[in-house]
């Protein structure tokens, strides 16, 4: 028979771990709520864009909002699955977006209207920088965001819908303690069935897709471009079109009017897609034919600031259509509507990368002022080690968070502790960073304390140099043992 204080121990431990869990994943779920970006409407449906709610039938438009949304944005679906169970309590559940939302009332011409950008993110393959990308076997993509500019004057509504998204294929890029860790493609997958896949629920949803790749020709990211322009090829769909854009080698030593080049090069096709476009009875005048799916290789800085363009464009053919602007105007003319359309899409830019980065966008210095500045670099050499630390070093809870809040990762009540909470690092972890704290301290010591001779002490700062640099070679060659990975569901994203 145990003993009775054995019994007591065994069942206090077991309730001290359940706290410390429970602390923690509150921790993750106030992280996740703290986060900006969601929003929710009682009366419009934030999930659909305007073209879609046009082309529905009155019988979509009577069911509640929580059962017409589209799915692939309502990041509280876990949350409301009680409620969703019970038709009678549909009116009180709203369902919610992550993204980014901007209204603004606008006058030009002495005409007032409203121009609105709301960004959408999927929360399928939801995840951070690092630890998420390229797509899963559904070929939902990571850092799938849907972008929509409208505008509503007079009653009658333009809009303007782009995509983003990784890379459509099996890839990872893990963090391990360098600046930019290699890109791994899947040897294992295939990748064409998964890229199909993908594509073949961006055109039923869509229509044609003009890709934008704007990812480096050379270096890390010229395997990631050659395999999807040679998916592409090997894909041989007529509705689909690639462009290939090496934006830092075009836009190098500051020449961002070379983003020219690329804009020229779509406008024919921009041109045949056009835009949504509803009377003030809510009929359909024109529907936009197709999409622009922009990517770089963390779909954020150089993808914001193309789609950016791509939308100015076509706001320009929507105001003049719609009688704002006059023959000949142009919307860079009106500097207090010139003001806050940099404004807003710098907004968004950094919605979207604090949401998958973990910090504020680079290169927003150009969408705001329409050129780029010193003081601009210098803010993107601070975000960028911010990103750095923050991939590395935080982003194990960032993506935890992630998947506890959608219910990819479901807390059973066991009545003991979580396993996954509880995994215990390796010796190295603890051990290398003290080594080489020590010899660093210690070669610090010898350069600031004199010797009996000269050589003598640089013998002993040579050793502890030499120590110094051989411990942190170990730790960058063990990189991902020191970085903070995700431990709730990580099996599903090492992919």
């Amino acid at each position: 028979m145990v003993p009775l204080p054995i019994i007591w121990h065994i069942c206090t431990l077991h309730c001290l771990l359940q706290a410390q869990d429970n602390k923690t994943l509150l921790a993750m779920l106030h992280a996740m709520v703290a986060t900006d970006g969601f929003y929710f409407s009682c009366s419009y449906d934030l999930t659909h864009t305007v073209q879609r709610l046009a082309n529905t039938s009155p019988d979509f438009h009577e069911m509640s909002l929580v059962e017409r949304a589209d799915q692939r944005f309502v990041w509280n679906t876990h949350l409301l699955s009680d409620i969703a169970t019970q038709p009678e309590l549909h009116r009180f559940a709203m369902p919610m977006i992550f993204g980014f939302a901007s209204i603004k009332q606008c006058i030009i011409n002495g005409k007032s209207f409203d121009w609105i950008l709301i960004s959408r993110r999927s929360c399928y393959r939801a995840g951070v920088r690092y630890y998420v990308r390229g797509i899963d076997q559904e070929g939902h993509a990571a850092n799938y965001v849907e972008t929509e500019q409208i505008i509503q004057y007079n009653g009658t509504k333009a809009s303007f819908v782009q995509t983003r998204g990784s890379m459509p294929f099996f890839w990872s890029q893990r963090p391990d303690l360098k600046y930019k860790p290699w890109p791994q493609i899947s040897s294992s997958l295939n990748h064409l069935d998964g890229f199909q896949r993908h594509f073949d629920g961006q055109i039923v949803t869509y229509g044609k897709q003009i890709i934008i790749n704007l990812v480096d020709h050379k270096g890390l990211e010229k395997g990631l471009e050659e395999l999807f322009r040679t998916l592409t090829n090997r894909l041989d769909n007529d509705r689909i079109r690639y462009e290939s854009f090496d934006f830092h080698k075009e836009c190098s030593k500051m020449r961002w009017d070379r983003l020219k080049i690329i804009i020229d090069r779509v406008a024919p096709e921009q041109d045949t897609m056009g835009y949504c476009l509803l009377d003030s009875e809510g009929q359909m005048l024109q529907q936009q034919e197709g999409v622009f799916r922009t990517n770089c290789i963390d779909c954020l800085d150089r993808t914001n600031v193309v789609q950016s363009l791509l939308a100015r464009r076509m706001l320009q053919a929507q105001l003049q259509r719609l009688g704002v602007l006059h023959a000949g105007q142009h919307t860079e003319d009106h500097l207090e509507f010139e003001f806050i359309y940099k404004n807003v899409w710098a907004d968004n830019a950094d919605a979207c990368a604090k949401q998958y980065a973990g910090t504020g966008a680079l290169k927003t210095d150009y969408t705001r002022k329409g050129k780029r500045t010193k003081w601009g670099l210098l803010m993107d050499g601070w975000n960028s080690l911010i990103r750095y630390y923050k991939n590395n070093f935080s982003d194990g809870f960032r993506q935890d968070s992630i998947d506890l809040f959608l219910g990819n990762f479901v807390v059973e009540e066991t009545g003991r502790g979580l396993d996954p909470l509880h995994e215990q690092k390796d010796w190295k972890f603890m051990t290398l960073p003290i080594v080489m704290l020590v010899a660093f301290s210690m070669c610090i010591v010898c350069c600031l304390t004199a010797g009996e001779t000269a050589s003598e002490m640089l013998v002993y700062v040579a050793f502890w140099a030499s120590a110094s640099a051989a411990t942190g070679a170990v730790i960058l060659y063990n990189g991902r043992e020191f970085v903070d990975a995700p431990r709730l569901v990580q099996k599903e994203k090492k992919d």
